[in-house]
């Protein structure tokens, strides 16, 4: 199949760029209606011990009056999907209907009797009926099938007393908890994934039952986006019914990381207009976790009043795989070359050394040295201030054209043109110039750059549309074969600091998981912040964000990376206290992925992107991984910390932390 055909074969979403939103089969859970011309639904999680009745009752009324109009539990025996009862009642005679999810794992008679109790139940087609051992089987067409009637007797009284209670199913992937069937016939691959659901959904058609929610989570967001839109392609292509979609990222940790890794995979398939019910997965209380859903969501709204943008007639790329656009190198942009993050102080005179520790740079007076951290950035834009000392090796400055022109140093600083001084201009840098270009006048870029190996577009909109009116601008340079490395500029206006992290986060994550863009510029155009330390909170903000969204769309890993669990009744430790604890002894480990999880069920499968692992397996009691690999077991919780850090050390990634005064 050519690639530049793609868009002719696949149907995973209506529009790439008119926003318009998947019509889905509308699926009716208690109260609440999720699919169809409903609008999205926010979920949300307890954390509190399934078999503490009260508790769990006080926590789900701080979710439903936070925002949350679905609250899951957890039932990982019999005992708590029979106290599901209890909490039901104790909520229903407070006044408060919200439907109950089940959520289940390994345990089909959990499901069966929370099924006569709640609204929904949520089964892992991984473990539902199957023991993970990380083993690789050999099947013959039969006896894969022999294991495809094993699952539906195990599976089929489920979905009767479903039907005949009038219960919702959510069937919910995930990445990390594969069964070994699926693994040894489709790998670790979104199809696999996909796979995993359809063998359950198949059962479900066979028996007339459709009241059904799918999921598939990873905590790596490439492959959450490329299996969700496989799901809806093959859902298609099977003849399925257009069923609802949960989105959520698998474990996608605390605070700014877990905000900006979960807008990089949800916003991105809600910008394909793909989503019904979305949860975000923060090791923090649950009722701070419906606010970040409606914020997430909140931009689609009125998204049907934006700016018309043409339409893509043939899509060159392939949205169910990750493949970087092919750019010449730059400068230090492009080619093999990590994605670039350039902060913008435009409008910041007279910077002092001391207030570049905002980007990531420190200078260290005594010493007359300059240290940068892992958030260092590799570029300021300082348009019309010129910086008046001398600038670390670590970052470079760049200056609008007029004032580069002029500067005693030509070499080091680069200058930024826009369309008019660009076609003009008889002075360039010999290695690295910067076109900022707005979409709308890519046309004009392309015949200006089409001959020029020396320049980096820095491409921008104004459209609320973002993310497509900046893909279909991509799509005009791989049509015209323009390979000059990109900038992705994105600007807002002064907002709530979480839509700070979650635009973006969508905007470029959106571009970044499909391969587009080779760096990003949070701009400070459209800001009126009039105090200094105000503005320069916005720009570490910016510098911060900037990073993480390169993180979390797996472009460039600059700093530790946690999976960790958002915590649930089945949880053996804090969590959040614990995750707290470990982040400040490892969080100079810059590329290492550490997974923390709060029991076994999350455990080696939800982390199975990690390269150590730190799980509950008892009261007090942690087992630590390296990768897939049990290491130590049944350590006690207060010295699993250290021992973590002993692996890490014997494995030679450990490295002493330096202090940056």
């Amino acid at each position: 199949m050519e690639i530049n055909t793609l868009i002719e074969k696949i149907n995973y979403c209506n529009s790439l760029t008119t926003y318009s939103r998947r019509k889905t089969l509308p699926v009716q859970i208690g109260d609440v209606w999720i699919g169809g011309d409903h609008p999205i639904v926010i979920q949300s999680m307890t954390t509190v011990d399934t078999m503490d009745t009260e508790g769990s009752i006080a926590q789900s009324i701080r979710m439903i009056e936070g925002g949350c109009q679905l609250v899951r539990i957890t039932a990982p025996s019999i005992k708590e999907a029979e106290n599901l009862k209890n909490i039901k009642e104790g909520l229903r005679e407070r006044g408060y209907n919200a439907p109950l999810v089940a959520d289940i794992h390994f345990t089909p008679n959990a499901a069966e009797v929370a099924a006569r109790i709640v609204e929904k139940v949520r089964i892992n087609p991984g473990n539902y009926a199957d023991k993970k051992k990380f083993e690789v089987i050999e099947y013959t067409d039969e006896s894969y099938q022999a294991e495809l009637e094993r699952i539906r007797e195990r599976f089929l009284p489920l979905v009767k007393i479903c039907k005949e209670y009038g219960t919702a199913m959510r069937i919910g992937t995930n990445h990390g908890s594969l069964s070994d069937r699926i693994m040894s016939r489709y790998g670790d691959t979104p199809l696999g994934m996909v796979e995993s659901a359809l063998e359950f959904l198949r059962i479900c058609e066979d028996e007339n039952y459709h009241d059904i929610v799918i999921s598939m989570k990873s905590s790596n967001t490439q492959v959450m986006v490329q299996a969700y839109r496989l799901l809806v392609q093959k859902l298609e292509e099977g003849n399925f019914r257009p069923y609802p979609l949960h989105l959520g990222v698998t474990e996608a940790g605390e605070g700014e990381d877990g905000r900006v890794k979960s807008a990089v995979g949800i916003g991105t398939l809600l910008e394909d207009g793909l989503g019904d019910t979305v949860r975000v997965s923060l090791t923090e209380d649950p009722e701070f976790e419906a606010p970040v859903v409606k914020a997430l969501i909140d931009r689609y709204a009125d998204r049907a009043g934006h700016k018309a943008i043409p339409e893509i007639s043939r899509y060159p790329l392939n949205p169910f795989e990750y493949h970087k656009r092919k750019v010449l190198e730059v400068g230090n942009f492009g080619d093999g070359n990590v994605p670039r993050v350039i902060t913008d102080l435009s409008k910041v005179n007279g910077i002092t050394d001391k207030e570049m520790r905002n980007v990531g740079h420190f200078y260290l007076p005594e010493l007359d040295k300059w240290k940068m951290n892992d958030l260092g950035c590799d570029y300021v834009y300082t348009g019309r201030f010129p910086i008046s000392f001398m600038l670390p090796n670590g970052v470079r400055e760049i200056l609008d054209r007029e004032l580069w022109w002029k500067s005693e140093d030509r070499k080091n600083k680069f200058p930024a043109f826009d369309l008019s001084s660009y076609s003009s201009s008889r002075h360039f840098h010999a290695d690295l110039n910067f076109l900022f270009v707005k979409d709308v006048a890519i046309e004009e870029a392309i015949q200006l750059v089409k001959n020029r190996k020396d320049t980096v577009l820095v491409l921008s909109t104004d459209n609320a549309h973002t993310m497509p009116a900046l893909r279909r601008a991509f799509v005009r340079l791989i049509q015209e074969e323009i390979k000059l490395p990109v900038v992705i500029k994105l600007e807002y206006p002064e907002q709530h600091q979480d839509k700070m992290m979650l635009y973006p986060a969508t905007d470029a994550g959106g571009l970044l998981v499909d391969g587009l863009g080779d760096g990003i510029l949070l701009g400070l155009d459209k800001l009126e912040l009039e105090k200094r330390d105000a503005l320069f909170e916005r720009v570490k903000l910016h510098n911060s964000v900037s990073f993480g969204v390169l993180q979390a769309a797996r472009t460039r890993m600059s700093k530790t990376e946690y999976i960790s669990c958002p915590s649930c009744g089945r949880t053996l430790f804090d969590l959040q206290e614990t995750t707290a604890m470990i982040r400040k002894r490892t969080d100079h480990l810059k590329g290492v992925k550490i997974g923390i999880m709060g029991c076994i069920v999350n455990g080696p499968g939800e982390m199975a992107d990690a390269d150590y692992g730190y799980v509950g397996s008892g009261k007090g009691k942690i087992t630590l991984y390296k990768g897939k690999e049990v290491v130590k077991r049944s350590v006690p919780s207060e010295k699993a910390v250290d021992e973590l850090i002993d692996i890490i050390r014997q494995d030679g990634q450990w490295i002493e932390p330096e202090k940056v005064e």
